[in-house]
């Protein structure tokens, strides 16, 4: 029998998962959605692999996005349209099942080594003589990868009109380090964990990739024979490009939401502290001054106004704000051991690591937590399921990435961001320390 205390706990987490879900556009009553595989256009007989390629990424990145309440294909009508005049709605609205609401329709067709995908969303509920919501043409090379991306940018469509005009996340990058070659490097994939590769061939140790706002940069820490210092990487030029070098130790970069600057931990005057430079290293000035160490520097992505950070000034790290330019600190957490903190999209929030109960004898483990930075609540994310570390937002600000030690090695998650919708991304190797593109 449930205890009053047991329900009061009970009541308080849902409470607590409600205002997540509100912050992050969860909360929302999801829209019933139905995606029917897309049917062939030729005889081509390229269609039937790259179909099932582009059927299996249209139906995941859906599933993925968290705001729809997506019909399970074992519900769906024998006969699929291919094209508009093929639908017939009252089959698709039909009460209990499939019951849906909206229906992504469409076709692909091979043709001289060219793809055409014609995809369509209809308000199948609707009683107008205008159901149509969106209508898509796309022409691509005949490859899976061609189809992958046709299949993300389609369902980027869906999500942004059903989701409130928030765009989706199906064509962005999640960098990350990976020590599967030997030396860790830095390594990029896409959002769903497809198309790993690495990007750094330094033969070092890389940590800390963090893409610019734009996606033309990327920086990262690693270590050269004059130490630790800060890498540049220009996806323009596809190469390493000349940065600045400080001398002491040289951590944890992060651009402003403008890519004008960047924070980062130095040791350049002694102990670690907050630094800011431009985005080409010049202009440095010290945020910080204390005996921290000071590290991990995160700036607010909404207002670029405040950065967070971690600190051991009074012992155990724990989190930080501050403003841009290193006045007004705070103190965020107030006990155990805290790090890893990474600002939500909105500015409102802050997801970090933190072992709540730290020291010999103590059960705590390293789980995610989320704070509302105002009133300085928070929930809990992950529970007890090994170590997890370096949690970073989507730029939907529906999702978080971060890697964890529950499989017995370091891998890379990603959950909707209040804590459910769990995926693995890597299975390779250690994997860590990701980072998700701004687009």
């Amino acid at each position: 029998m449930l205890t009053i205390a047991t329900l009061s706990l009970l009541a308080a987490t849902a409470s607590a998962q409600d205002w997540i879900r509100t912050g992050t556009g969860l909360g929302v009553e999801k829209v019933r959605l139905a995606a029917s595989d897309f049917k062939p256009a030729t005889q081509d007989p390229k269609n039937t692999d790259l179909l099932k390629t582009f059927n299996d990424t249209l139906f995941n990145d859906l599933d993925n996005a968290g705001i729809f309440d997506l019909v399970s294909k074992s519900f769906y009508p024998l006969q699929v349209p291919g094209q508009p005049s093929e639908l017939k709605a009252a089959d698709w609205s039909a009460s209990p099942a499939p019951n849906a609401s909206m229906l992504a329709f469409g076709n692909l067709g091979v043709t001289s080594d060219k793809v055409t995908v014609q995809g369509w969303l209809y308000d199948v509920k609707s009683t107008t003589t205008s159901p149509q919501v969106l209508g898509k043409q796309y022409n691509d090379n005949a490859s899976s990868d061609a189809v992958r991306i046709i299949a993300h940018k389609f369902a980027d469509e869906i999500i942004f009109r059903l989701g409130g005009g928030i765009p989706g996340i199906a064509e962005s990058k999640i960098y990350f380090v990976s020590s599967r070659t030997g030396q860790k490097e830095i390594w990029v994939m896409d959002y769903d964990g497809a198309n790993q590769h690495a990007i750094t061939h330094l033969g070092s140790i890389s940590l800390s990739p963090r893409i610019s706002p734009d996606g033309s940069r990327l920086a990262f820490s690693s270590v050269l024979k004059s130490g630790w210092e800060i890498m540049m990487y220009s996806f323009d030029l596809n190469r390493m490009v000349s940065f600045a070098r400080f001398g002491g130790m040289n951590l944890s970069p992060s651009w402003s939401p403008d890519g004008s600057k960047l924070a980062l931990s130095s040791s350049r005057s002694g102990y670690p502290n907050i630094f800011v430079v431009d985005s080409s290293g010049g202009n440095s000035h010290r945020l910080t001054s204390g005996q921290g160490p000071d590290v991990s520097p995160t700036w607010n992505r909404k207002t670029g106004a405040q950065i967070a950070f971690v600190s051991g000034r009074t012992g155990l790290p724990q989190i930080y704000t501050m403003e841009a330019d290193g006045t007004n600190v705070q103190r965020l957490t107030d006990q155990g051991y805290a790090v890893s903190p990474n600002w939500a999209p909105n500015g409102q929030f802050l997801t970090f690591s933190w072992m709540r109960k730290y020291g010999p004898g103590e059960p705590g483990s390293n789980d995610l937590y989320l704070m509302d930075i105002a009133s300085k609540q928070w929930v809990q994310l992950t529970h007890d399921a090994g170590r997890n570390d370096s949690p970073c937002w989507s730029h939907d600000g529906r999702h978080i990435v971060f890697q964890s030690h529950r499989t017995g090695t370091d891998q890379i998650f990603s959950m909707l961001a209040d804590g459910t919708n769990l995926k693995q991304l890597t299975f390779n190797g250690n994997n860590s320390q990701p980072n998700w593109s701004w687009k």
